[in-house]
Order: C-alpha cells, then structure tokens, then sequence
C-alpha cells in the first residue's frame, strides 16, 4: 500500500479521535480547572515516536491512576462520606497494596477508584501532555518511571496514586 498524504493524514486522525474519546471518558477529574484535557491532547500533536529517546525530557506520559476522594472535594460524588484524613489512609493503603510483588493495579482501580470515567477501565487515563492535569498530578506522573507506583498525590480532586504505563518522549 502506498502512504499517500491523504493516507497519513486520515492516519493521523483516527489516532486523535481514538485520544479524544479517552480523554473524554475520564470525566475531566484530573484536569485543571477551566482546562479541557481533549483540546490540550490534541495540541500535543501526534504519537511519540515507537523508538523513544530515553534521554530526552517526556512530552507525554501514560498512566493509570486511582481516585480517594474525600466529602468536600472537587466534584467528589455525593455518596463520598469519608472525611480527608480517611482518604488519605485509605490512598496509602492501597499504594501499598499497589506496590506489592504480584499487584495487580487494574483490579484495584477497578475495585476502589472514584473515579467513575477511569475506573472501569483500570484508572486507564491514556497518553497526556503536562498541561492536561492539575500540577501536582503531573509533576508526580512525569517524575515516576515506567511501571513506579507513586505515593499519594493530593489535589483539588482528593488524593491519587498513580501507576506510570508508557514511556513517550519528545518527537
């Protein structure tokens, strides 16, 4: 098959579709406020190279992550009970648990996220740009390396842990 330009182009496209229904899915719950994550994905341009530069600071990491939110935090469900001290044990808990040998972090996301757009999928929130997220869950996610489980980040959202998936560098 020939790679036409119009081939490329289409190409390129259904990569950003397939990333915008992704970034679509998360509920926004990692996002700054006032930010749209999907519109910032796009900015970002096409996939990272299939050889990264590992030298190379990330453009965009992936990640799954799982949600503690606590009574009073941004857009925390209204059946969130738990008070900010209890999400806090209960993050450290489950990083712990996320840590061990055998974890199996898809499954506590799954189980204990509360997260409703990532949860089904494992705390799966797919390839972003650091501008997609509130800072200090980028600035965890871009520190971590691949397949590093981080302690319990706390934002506006409730506190995170955060499970680095992919490493993607600079086009």
């Amino acid at each position: 098959m020939l790679a036409t330009p119009f081939a490329k182009v289409l190409r390129f496209a259904t990569v950003a579709a397939a990333a915008a229904v992704i970034a679509l899915g998360c509920n926004d719950l990692t996002a700054p406020a006032g930010e749209n994550p999907v519109a910032l994905s796009q900015a970002a341009g096409a996939p990272a190279s299939s050889r990264p530069d590992k030298s190379a600071p990330a453009d965009t990491v992936a990640a799954n992550h799982i949600l503690v939110a606590y009574k009073g935090a941004k857009r925390a469900s209204p059946q969130v009970t738990r008070t900010k001290d209890e999400a806090r044990k209960e993050a450290t808990r489950l990083a712990a648990l996320a840590r061990e040998r055998d974890a199996d972090f898809e499954a506590l996301a799954k189980a204990h996220s509360d997260d409703p757009g990532s949860a089904p999928r494992g705390g799966a929130l797919g390839s972003f740009p650091r501008e997609a997220m509130t800072r200090p869950f980028s600035d965890a996610a871009f520190a971590l390396q691949v397949g590093e489980v981080s302690n319990p980040v706390e934002t506006e959202f409730g506190f995170h842990v955060i499970k680095r998936v992919k490493l993607l560098t600079r086009r």
